[in-house]
This record gives structure tokens, C-alpha cells and sequence, in this order.
């Protein structure tokens, strides 16, 4: 099964219509809150890679199922701060799509070429 932004987005709403009065909502004055809980789910993750390693994520089933959590907490928060701030899904993935075509044209090393001398 592979789900698309849109499947993301309509498993939020979901979420939000049915916690609706318990959950913080999915207006524009919760979007910043929405954020701040994808950056802790991040953390999350980050402490898994940080204390158990990427080898593990690969290796050990259940590293593997707390990490692939954690991530679709991050993914879920994110959905809400799109909804928050009425993005749709094909908004997204038309912004998605074009970063990442430029970000193919880019040549990073070249750009950031001072960053990475040796004693600069």
C-alpha cells in the first residue's frame, strides 16, 4: 500500500474532526503549536538514531517499528500545520516537485564552496 499526501492530509482532517474540542484544532493560530510538536517528534526520532544508531533502524524489527513511529508522528504534524494554514495537498506537492527540480540543477559543492575549505 502507498499512500499519497492527499491520503495524509484526509487521515488528519479524520483526526481533527474527530477530536475536535479536545485537540487543539486545525486553524491558523494552532499551526505554530502543530510545528513545535513535529520538532519534539523529531527529537524523537533524532534520540532513536542518536542512542540505538542507524544500523539498528535497519536491523532490529522492533528499533525499526518505534523509529517508523516517530516518523509518522512527525509526518502527522506536519499534515496539521498544513491544514492549519489551508494547504492543500496539491499545493504541496506541486511546491514539492519544483524544489526539488531546482535542488537537482544545484551544484551544492560549488555554492557553498567557502564552507567547506579547510581552516577558513
Amino acid at each position: 500500500m502507498s499512500m499519497t499526501i492527499k491520503d495524509l492530509m484526509a487521515i488528519q482532517t479524520a483526526l481533527q474532526e474527530k477530536y475536535r474540542g479536545i485537540w487543539e484544532g486545525d486553524h491558523p493560530d494552532t499551526a505554530k503549536a502543530h510545528l513545535l510538536y513535529a520538532v519534539e517528534e523529531i527529537g524523537e526520532v533524532s534520540a532513536i538514531l542518536k542512542k540505538r544508531g542507524p544500523q539498528a533502524v535497519v536491523e532490529d524489527a522492533g528499533v525499526r517499528a518505534h523509529f517508523c513511529e516517530e516518523m509518522a508522528d512527525v509526518f502527522m504534524y506536519l499534515c496539521d500545520v498544513m491544514l492549519c494554514c489551508n494547504v492543500s495537498a496539491e499545493e504541496f506537492e506541486k511546491a514539492y516537485q519544483a524544489k526539488a527540480e531546482r535542488n537537482l540543477k544545484r551544484d551544492f559543492v560549488g555554492e557553498h564552496q567557502r564552507y567547506l575549505k579547510d581552516g577558513e
